[in-house]
């Protein structure tokens, strides 16, 4: 793998996947979000805590890399030893994000945005205050991005 200035290093649960990735930086540094949706708390019992990326990760083992096609529009990317979930990705490619626990370094995280706060259980909430988006909200801004 070649190094990333300002990259990031991790791995899944087993190490059967490595990867090397370039998390988007925004003025105060380097943000995770939390997603509420259906979809996320399945699959990891919980919101899911993700960073958004620039580009695609780097990955070492990539033969051990499952890919789910969970909607017609986006992929999760998972570690076919362990289970372990490592990324989302739209399909067109215009966006990546990695699980933030999969990340070998977590200095410097800050947790900014909750999105779909609308499909959030009563069950549970975060401390710290966050930008809220609903699952409208969220839909209507990947459209804008695609130029919809």
């Amino acid at each position: 793998m070649t190094e990333r200035p300002n990259g990031r290093t991790g791995q899944c649960l087993c190490g059967a996947v490595k990867f090397k990735t370039l998390p988007k930086t925004q003025e105060d540094g380097v943000h995770v979000d939390a997603c509420h949706c259906s979809m996320c708390r399945r699959l990891v019992g919980g919101p899911l805590m993700g960073v958004s990326l620039e580009a695609a990760p780097e990955v070492e083992g990539d033969s051990q890399l499952g890919v789910y096609q969970s909607s017609d529009w986006a992929e999760r990317l998972f570690c076919k030893t362990c289970g372990a979930n490592l990324f989302y990705r739209m399909r067109d490619g215009s966006m990546h994000s990695v699980n933030a626990g999969a990340l070998d370094d977590l200095s410097g995280l800050k947790f900014t945005t909750e999105i779909f706060i609308d499909e959030k259980p009563d069950y549970y909430d975060f401390a710290q205050p966050t930008k809220k988006m609903t699952g409208a909200e969220v839909m209507a801004m990947f459209a804008q991005a695609q130029g919809n």
